[in-house]
C-alpha cells in the first residue's frame, strides 16, 4: 500500500497547479478583455483604467482569500519522518536536544 502522504502532497500539488491556473485565467482575462480597445475607450475604477484595477488591484487580494480558504480547508500538517505515526524513526534523524556545544578550538 502507498505512503498516504504522498498521496496528499499529490493532492496538494495539484490544488496548487489548479489555483495558479484560475490566477492566470482571471488576470489574462480581465487584463486583455477589458483593456482591448483604445485608451481613450477605457472605464476607470478609482481612478485606474478597469483593466488594471480588476486585474492586479482587485485579482491579488481575491487570490490571496482564495488561496487561504483552499488551505485551511484541503492541506494537512503531516510528518516528514520515516515513521508516519510521528515517533522516532530510530535512524538517527530525530534530533532531542538543542545543538551540540561547541568545543574549544571549533
Amino acid at each position: 500500500m502507498a505512503d498516504k502522504r504522498y498521496q496528499q502532497a499529490d493532492r496538494e500539488a495539484l490544488i496548487t497547479l489548479a489555483m495558479y491556473v484560475f490566477f492566470f485565467v482571471w488576470w489574462t482575462a480581465s487584463a486583455f478583455a477589458l483593456g482591448s480597445g483604445e485608451p481613450e475607450e477605457y472605464s476607470y475604477v478609482l481612478g485606474l483604467p478597469s483593466w488594471f484595477f480588476f486585474s492586479c488591484i482587485l485579482g491579488y487580494p481575491v487570490v490571496t482569500l482564495l488561496l487561504w480558504l483552499v488551505v485551511r480547508r484541503f492541506f494537512k500538517d503531516m510528518p516528514l519522518d520515516t515513521d508516519p505515526t510521528g515517533g522516532e524513526t530510530g535512524q538517527g534523524g530525530a534530533v532531542t536536544g538543542g545543538p551540540a556545544p561547541l568545543k574549544e578550538g571549533d
